[in-house]
């Protein structure tokens, strides 16, 4: 008989607890990061700082928060090798979150030290990780739009050189900011699908780069990464204010999935979507577009009068992102350039207390079966 295994579930692992961490916690509707609440670092830290506190455990100092983004902005700028090749890969109807994968497995054989073991090397990667995914992200567009590429600078943040780069041009200070936050924001997310897919690749001692590309792998299925571009695709599709509370009741009668509600871990709600809220008011009365914002809030409202459903980070970041004029199908990409430091803290964890993941799996299929010959099987 085949062994069974009392604790075996389906539920994707729901409730069973993986590994121990202290990089960032929820409970109920608190998240913090290394014991900091998101509501505090959201309005006061910057994401550079926020990189640090995730990867040392406290945060910076005046002068090494200095050196963090001396070293950032170093590695901004992409290998030209590299971005001579990646202007040959297909850009037309590819999956942005595809290219991205591709292009951040292309950039390892670029980094001398990408199988390195010692930590200082390990540590310059992540930097270098850190500062060129935003960077691919923006190269992507830019190569897709048939653009010129453009070189960041080296003495602005990830948030400014991102959307410098995107578009060409001196971003809003305001916009910058909002796009700042949003990286805070998603940065890190506990045992989130991604995380834990770097976290098993890193177990088995594999370099950070693979370990990455199997977090951005996961993240881009839509059930990880692709919910906030789905929710602007519905807003797009409800059209106006006035179609909103019909659409999502007779959505809710249907029982029509309505992306951007409900979440595994928050019961009572997600403490990054109350800040995103107020960011979308803001955000969409200033382009001009308030519908935006007040489509999302009525049906926020109802979901959560007909269904007692919150909404989760992807709802109302849609909107923020759509009002900055990001192009809807880069939402996820720039998650995972906000979610790499966190998953980057992730395998330093892992490699820091190492055992391989090899769980086992509860038999459920047929046994004593006998090997018969072609002309005797039917």
């Amino acid at each position: 008989m085949a062994e069974v295994y009392a604790g075996a579930v389906d539920k994707g692992l729901e409730g069973v607890v993986a590994c121990t961490t202290g990089i960032s916690s929820i409970v109920d509707a608190t998240l913090c990061y290394r014991g900091y609440r998101i509501e505090d670092l959201a309005e006061n830290s910057t994401f550079e700082e926020v990189i640090y506190l995730l990867w040392n455990d406290r945060l910076p100092k005046a002068e090494e928060l200095s050196q963090l983004r001396q070293q950032l902005n170093q590695f901004q700028e992409l290998p030209g090798p590299l971005v001579q090749l990646l202007k040959e890969m297909p850009t037309q109807g590819v999956h942005p979150m595809a290219w991205l994968r591709t292009a951040v497995s292309m950039l390892a054989l670029w980094d001398g030290e990408s199988q390195s073991t010692e930590a200082e090397a390990q540590h310059r990667v992540a930097l270098r990780l850190c500062a060129q995914v935003p960077a691919l992200v923006a190269l992507f567009e830019r190569i897709r739009q048939g653009q010129d590429i453009v070189a960041p600078r080296p003495d602005q943040s990830i948030a400014y050189n991102f959307l410098y780069c995107l578009k060409g041009t001196e971003p809003d200070p305001e916009l910058v900011k909002v796009f700042d936050t949003c990286l805070i924001l998603h940065a890190d997310h506990e045992l989130n699908c991604s995380a834990f897919s770097a976290r098993v690749t890193a177990s088995s001692l594999s370099d950070i780069y693979s370990a990455v590309v199997s977090a951005i792998g996961a993240l881009k299925g839509p059930l990880h990464g692709g919910a906030n571009e789905q929710v602007m695709l519905m807003l797009k599709d409800i059209g106006s204010l006035e179609a909103a509370k019909t659409w999502v009741k007779e959505a809710l009668e249907q029982k029509k999935k309505i992306m951007g509600f409900g979440h595994r871990v928050y019961k009572n709600g997600d403490p990054r979507a109350k800040i995103l809220r107020g960011m979308s008011e803001a955000l969409t009365k200033k382009s001009g577009e308030p519908h935006w914002y007040q489509m999302s809030a009525a049906i926020d409202d109802t979901v959560q009068a007909e269904k007692g459903l919150l909404p989760n980070v992807d709802f109302y970041s849609a909107t923020v992102y759509y009002s900055m004029g990001i192009p809807i199908d880069l939402y996820t990409p720039i998650f995972a350039s906000s979610r790499v430091s966190g998953w980057l803290a992730h395998i330093f964890e892992q490699y820091s207390k190492n055992r391989i993941y090899r769980p086992r799996g509860e038999w459920v299929g047929r046994e004593g079966l006998a090997w018969k010959p072609l002309d005797q099987r039917t």
